[in-house]
């Protein structure tokens, strides 16, 4: 298990999306967020306490977590000089980065020579079968978005924190580095080889109480084309009853592919349903998750009110506004 609380390194990260693994962490599990480490650069601030390792250690932090997502998931000659630091002065270490801890010699040997953990998040831990796509007992839902990082995992735990509130039977299950470090469990799909990503999420998702909820983080976007591998296992894997759909409107492209702009909400309706049928032909699209951080509190309900009139479906930003209207949309199922 990894200990905690947490200090969070940000390292140079260049925006608060970069550090998205750390604002997961912070906004869901806030208990276990000591402060913040940040080098010289930086552009994310979670609003916690800048701190040395030192005054972490002294406020009884015990594991530095990497709380970055960069492009390729790797770690920088920077960043390796606090790491070892860090195991220097007793914390351990826990990162969900493709560049894993562990394939770090001086990283290994530091830690071996301190006695301190590495946990590699990323690392999947079960043998998982190919996908058969037998039907499984209870049900499912899975946030589909028009882009990465656009709040599928948000929608994911607000609708079960919603559920679970209301007396009914909910699991939020983790597909990803920050899921997998705010649950302590899941499976690290992008990790997982390719022949058995499906296979991983059934496994993920198994039978269940008919009238049981699994909400599944979701992953990557089907319309891009670094990622959209991992959403495909998702649907097929998941067999979702229910689809929502999740957007953020005020980029201008696709993240990390500016030659590329999103999709339409209709667009991402029609593809991941006819997908998502394959596998569940009784699925349905029962409403839309918009991230509106960067807007205004006029401008976001003005912008929701003309989701719902153009899409016939409620639309509401889950962690401003809360996941009633998708909860509700759900138990009409």
């Amino acid at each position: 298990m990894i200990k905690t609380p947490y200090l969070l390194f940000l390292g140079d990260a260049p925006d608060q999306l970069a550090a998205k693994v750390a604002i997961g962490i912070r906004d869901w599990r806030p208990e276990n967020a000591v402060g913040q480490f940040r080098m010289e650069g930086c552009g994310a601030d979670l609003g916690l306490t800048d701190m040395t390792l030192a005054e972490a250690k002294a406020a009884g932090a015990k594991t530095l977590v990497v709380g970055v997502a960069n492009r390729g998931g790797v770690i920088s000659k920077e960043w390796k000089k606090v790491l070892v630091t860090a195991l220097e002065e007793g914390f351990d270490l826990a990162s969900g980065l493709h560049n894993l801890l562990r394939d770090e010699p001086d990283l290994v040997a530091v830690a071996e020579a301190t006695g301190q953990e590495l946990h590699d998040v990323r690392i999947p831990e079960v043998d998982y079968p190919i996908a058969n796509g037998k039907k499984r007992t209870g049900k499912r839902c899975l946030a589909v978005g028009t882009d990465c990082s656009v709040g599928k995992m948000y929608t994911a735990l607000c609708m079960d924190a919603e559920m679970r509130e209301r007396g009914l039977k909910s699991t939020f299950r983790a597909t990803g580095q920050t899921g997998i470090l705010i649950t302590g469990d899941g499976v690290p799909l992008d990790a997982v080889i390719a022949d058995f990503m499906a296979g991983s999420v059934e496994y993920l998702t198994p039978d269940n109480d008919e009238d049981h909820w699994d909400h599944i983080e979701g992953q990557g976007s089907l319309f891009h084309v670094s990622y959209s591998g991992v959403t495909m296992a998702l649907i097929h894997g998941g067999q979702p009853d229910a689809l929502v759909l999740a957007h953020e409107p005020t980029r201008e492209h696709m993240r990390g592919l500016p030659e590329y702009t999103q999709p339409s909400l209709e667009a991402l309706r029609d593809t991941a349903l006819n997908l998502a049928k394959v596998a569940n032909p009784a699925c349905q699209v029962i409403g839309v998750s918009v991230n509106t951080q960067h807007m205004s509190d006029d401008d976001a309900k003005a912008y929701l009110a003309k989701v719902e009139a153009d899409m016939g479906l409620p639309a509401t930003d889950p962690f401003r506004y809360g996941a009633g209207k998708l909860v509700d949309a759900l138990e009409a199922i």
